[in-house]
């Protein structure tokens, strides 16, 4: 979400004749994109902060703008405080105050609430910086805002506001306008994305935007995160199932595999639930590859309990696991009600034994793939090898002298591993290497 967010500022700048540049010391405009949802990224978005201060001295013309969850929704005065030097504070998503800040002063050229007027106008377009452009094969396009459903442990209900789905028009119009960039994959997000169009009344729901989406010219793959258990239909896995241009591939965490972790997380499903999730999931979508979170050392989680978690991971053999160390979030429910009992050392055992056991589940899946002949979409080249995925979201390097970007071809698969795998592009037939005639005679 934050690498969409980010896109949008850009595009917004670039409008207004900006450039990227590497370099912060060469900028004139510098915007610090922040997360929240760990500790570590907290601490790391000030220190960054901090690190700007010189420059801003050096150079008081500077434009700093802080913005994301460490701003949020509801104000940021302690923050002008800690960090007078800032600029500007922009809530997440929102390029607004950045662009107001900027036009300031302009009103001669254009007044205000035309430069407002435009950019409102303007919202279902956006352009990529000039060195993305033609080159990104796969980005994010943002389609619920905000989350209402306020798990205790997480701070993005707090930060990102409530849950609000973008108007289908401008998802449509962001779509087509990346494309026409160069784009081949989009995958839509939402905190909940399978509870797009839920707060507009006898709005499209997620299966419809999908149908809507498949019909961009150009668009050659789909995908959507992060879902929830309680919100993933039979009609949405039946649509991912029917439209080829969807990739197989679902995001849906499961957090614990405890039913009283569950319940004090405020998930509002049991691991049954999932289980039974899981086998839907499976039975609707052929060769369907899914994806999993979990977080471990939630407040009060004993070592039977986490062991319940690594006894449903190891059954149903998930393709991916994104795994967490339980951070306290001040502000959240588990932070005022639950504190935090699990010691980092504990923490980090159960965090290491979950993620011994996923690699020799995902080795094990991965290596069904050996000597198979996959579709790839590739994306940019990395140390000497392009780099693409699978539909079903497989990373997969091949050495090749051709420029691949942007390009879907089939590729045998000749090694595989537990995060990647390696392949070669199938030899071309002898008469369609060379262009040499041979005379015949009868």
């Amino acid at each position: 979400m934050n690498v969409a967010d980010s896109q949008r500022v850009a595009s917004a700048l670039e409008r207004m004749g900006y450039r990227a540049t590497r370099r912060a010391e060469e900028a004139d405009v510098i915007v610090l994109n922040t997360c929240v949802v760990r500790q570590s990224a907290e601490d790391k978005a000030y220190g960054r902060l901090s690190s700007l201060r010189p420059l801003k001295e050096q150079r008081p013309d500077l434009v700093i703008n802080l913005m994301g969850c460490l701003v949020g929704v509801k104000g940021h005065e302690r923050l002008k405080q800690r960090f007078p030097y800032v600029d500007v504070f922009s809530p997440p998503s929102d390029p607004g105050p950045l662009i107001s800040h900027l036009t300031q002063g302009e009103t001669r050229a254009l007044e205000q609430k035309e430069t407002e007027a435009r950019f409102a106008a303007m919202d279902g377009e956006l352009i990529l910086p000039v060195e993305e452009r033609g080159k990104l094969v796969a980005t994010h396009v943002p389609v619920v805002l905000g989350c209402s459903h306020a798990c205790t442990f997480c701070i993005i209900p707090y930060r990102r506001g409530v849950e609000r789905s973008r108007p289908v028009g401008d998802v449509v119009a962001e779509v087509r306008s990346l494309v026409r960039q160069g784009v081949k994959e989009v995958t839509l997000l939402g905190q909940i994305v399978d509870r797009y169009g839920k707060d507009i009344p006898d709005g499209p729901d997620l299966a419809a935007l999908l149908r809507i989406i498949h019909e961009v010219d150009g668009l050659e793959r789909i995908r959507f995160l992060t879902s929830h258990p309680n919100w993933m239909t039979d009609e949405l896995l039946d649509t991912v199932a029917e439209l080829p241009k969807v990739m197989p591939h679902i995001e849906v965490p499961v957090q614990a595999g405890d039913d009283q972790v569950l319940e004090n997380m405020k998930r509002g499903y049991t691991a049954d639930d999932y289980r039974r999730l899981i086998e839907r999931i499976r039975q609707r979508i052929p060769g369907v590859s899914i994806a999993t979170d979990i977080i471990v050392g939630f407040p009060g989680e004993t070592s039977e309990q986490f062991q319940r978690t690594y006894d449903l991971l190891a059954e149903l053999k998930l393709d991916v696991a994104h795994l967490a160390r339980y951070s306290t979030r001040p502000g959240t429910v588990a932070a005022r009600r639950l504190g935090d009992d699990v010691t980092e050392e504990e923490k980090w055992r159960r965090f290491r034994a979950l993620e011994e056991l996923q690699e020799g589940i995902a080795a094990e899946i991965n290596a069904r793939y050996l000597g198979q002949t996959v579709e790839v979409l590739f994306e940019d080249k990395v140390r000497g090898r392009w780099r693409g995925r699978t539909p079903t979201n497989k990373l997969v390097f091949v050495e090749s002298s051709e420029n691949l970007r942007g390009r879907i071809l089939p590729v045998q698969i000749t090694w595989t591993g537990p995060w990647s795998m390696q392949g070669a592009l199938p030899t071309r037939p002898v008469f369609e290497q060379s262009a040499e005639v041979i005379p015949l005679s009868a």
